[in-house]
């Protein structure tokens, strides 16, 4: 993913909700990568069978479909030449599917960012939440936003992706890795709310009917994340 600099956005103050359930967010978070070091374990050992990933490869090939059917994702790495500077050993591209939001496109703040997409006529089965960065040690490092190009659907309104994220409960047969997905969207609450925003301001900057599926605009917004410094402040709260 190429990385590139984006405005300052206005933080909100997370929710009482929100903010409450980070603690046991950084409990489930420490707890698996404490049980996968006792077995000696690696988070993506499983899902990559072993081996080193194939560039582009998707994993699992089918994607990781969760079993309420809201969600999904699967996991995948780039070239080393299309990384750049980065430590990133592969992300996760993370989805809702049409259960979850095919009744509340027609929210007013959905219709708004239809319209700050310039009222995209698709209709594909998932919209994009959010990509997750991984280093070498399967450790979040980032969160990112992406053009929908690049994931072949389309995206959702800052509000419902947060709702979405923070209501999240995944049930994939990876149980590991769901944690970790919904230990880390629910621990960087503030972290998201920038990105998303972020995201927006890119989106509103860009001229063009077409700027969804223009592919000189690829990464929209990321977040670098400090996963020990944010497990210390919420220790210390």
């Amino acid at each position: 993913m190429r990385t590139q600099k984006l405005g300052s956005v206005k933080k909100r103050r997370p929710c009482p909700e929100t903010a409450a359930a980070a603690p046991a967010a950084a409990f489930r978070l420490l707890e698996t990568y404490a049980n996968l070091a006792k077995k000696g374990e690696h988070l993506l050992g499983n899902l990559l069978d072993g081996t080193p990933p194939r560039q582009w490869a998707h994993y699992p090939e089918a994607d990781a479909i969760d079993q309420s059917g809201g969600y999904q994702w699967f996991y995948h790495s780039h070239s080393p030449a299309d990384r750049e500077v980065t430590s990133e050993h592969g992300h996760i591209h993370l989805f809702a599917r049409k259960p979850l939001w095919g009744r509340r496109l027609r929210l007013g703040s959905e219709g708004a960012f239809a319209m700050l997409c310039g009222n995209p006529q698709e209709n594909p089965e998932t919209r994009h939440l959010v990509g997750l960065g991984f280093d070498a040690k399967g450790i979040p490092i980032s969160l990112f936003t992406v053009n929908s190009w690049v994931t072949g659907d389309l995206m959702l309104g800052a509000d419902l992706t947060l709702e979405l994220l923070q209501s999240i409960n995944l049930n994939t047969g990876h149980a590991d890795i769901d944690t970790v997905i919904e230990s880390v969207v629910r621990l960087c609450a503030p972290e998201l709310q920038e990105l998303l925003r972020r995201r927006d301001e890119v989106l509103r900057r860009h001229q063009g009917p077409d700027k969804l599926f223009d592919q000189s605009l690829e990464l929209l917004s990321e977040v670098h994340i400090d996963l020990d410094k944010k497990l210390a402040t919420v220790a210390i709260m």
